[in-house]
């Protein structure tokens, strides 16, 4: 008994010895998985992501080899970022427990994933979008002629896009929202007081409203696209952009015109552009009574042959007016659009005056100032 009790203790102290001299190692091990595990996921991670984007757009650029009539795959091209990034979230989203991160940073990094995932599945939506609707519109210019028409296709798929673009990121900030529980409990509590809220906000948001399906109206309604010549207020331009709740008229001297797109569903406008390009314009003169008219006649169809712009379906001069001491001539002209219109008349004014002065200057207006011829007597 007393030997057995001597030899415990020492066999105690051996067994305490050999438990202090593995600690250290068993901590070293626990450290270096705890470093290298997470650096593993992230660089697997990585690689697969490099890698699949790498696939994904080397088939792109075969397919859009192949397939030149289409401008679809190329643009496609342009989602390789936000796939990438929704591959990279996925991956991690899978495996952030198996990390060995600790158990209070689980729930904050699978959170951060979560929104990283919402975001880049929103993107990646919006370009895969912008691509399908850009290969659809630039493919229906190259088969159709038609100018008007592929201007009001261009008018459509915008406001479409722009309402995809906007459904989609909506989705995703709600999604995002929803991930947080204390969101959950303000959406619950307002479910309840649907109703009022409906018609509260229905009253504040009556202009937006209201501008959203004029917008909508005019996309499909067809009474303005994007690039018609428009005279709004009194100021002539051309149609620059058009989004679901305002319209951009950009003037011949460059400035911007921003107008609500309820506007044009409520009030009349000039469309020059409605039913086809082709403009007709007019040039007036006050001259004198004894202007060449025959002769002006002839000058007008040559101004008009030397001027690029003349479409050659109408070029006449006639006697519109007169008065005491002027007679009013008026010239009639076409050209192809606005823009040349404008063109062939100012061209018309400046040369047919220009030749007035070389050869007629008698027939420009003027103020009499000697006498009356006598009246004749009577025989």
């Amino acid at each position: 008994m007393e030997e057995h009790d001597v030899h415990v203790p020492h066999r105690a102290i051996r067994r305490m010895g050999r438990a202090r001299a593995l600690l250290p190692v068993t901590l070293r091990c626990m450290d270096t998985d705890t470093v290298l595990r997470p650096i593993a996921v992230v660089g697997g991670a990585l690689v697969v992501t490099l890698l699949a984007g790498w696939l994904l757009d080397l088939l792109l650029r075969r397919a859009d080899a192949r397939h030149s009539e289409t401008p679809l795959w190329g643009l496609l091209r342009h989602c390789r970022l936000p796939f990438q990034l929704v591959l990279c979230a996925t991956l991690l989203y899978g495996s952030h427990r198996r990390m060995g991160i600790g158990p209070e940073y689980v729930f904050a990094v699978g959170r951060a994933l979560t929104l990283v995932l919402i975001g880049s599945a929103a993107w990646l939506l919006v370009r895969i979008a912008t691509a399908v609707v850009d290969a659809s519109y630039a493919r229906y210019a190259a088969q159709n002629p038609d100018d008007a028409r592929v201007r009001r296709v261009r008018t459509q798929v915008t406001l479409i896009h722009r309402v995809v673009t906007a459904v989609v990121v909506v989705v995703a900030v709600a999604a995002m929202l929803l991930t947080f529980p204390p969101m959950r409990a303000v959406g619950a509590s307002m479910l309840a007081s649907a109703g009022v809220l409906g018609i509260v906000a229905g009253i504040a948001a009556q202009s937006s409203l209201g501008n959203l399906f004029a917008g909508l109206q005019i996309a499909f309604g067809d009474t303005v696209r994007i690039g018609d010549t428009v005279v709004v207020d009194e100021e002539w331009g051309t149609v620059e952009e058009i989004t679901l709740t305002f319209l951009v008229v950009r003037t011949w001297d460059e400035r911007r015109i921003t107008m609500p797109v309820s506007y044009f569903t409520g009030k009349p406008y000039e469309n020059w552009s409605r039913g086809g390009a082709q403009m007709t314009g007019t040039v007036f003169w006050h001259l004198d009574h004894s202007a060449p008219l025959d002769l002006m006649r002839e000058q007008l169809l040559g101004i008009l042959e030397e001027i690029p712009e003349w479409d050659g379906r109408t070029g006449t001069l006639a006697v519109t007016d007169t008065t005491p001491h002027t007679i009013q001539v008026r010239a009639v002209v076409t050209a192809k659009d606005a823009t040349d219109i404008w063109t062939v008349r100012c061209q018309v004014r400046e040369r047919l005056i220009s030749w007035l002065l070389a050869h007629h200057p008698y027939a420009l207006p003027r103020i009499a100032t000697s006498p009356a011829d006598p009246r004749p007597s009577p025989s």
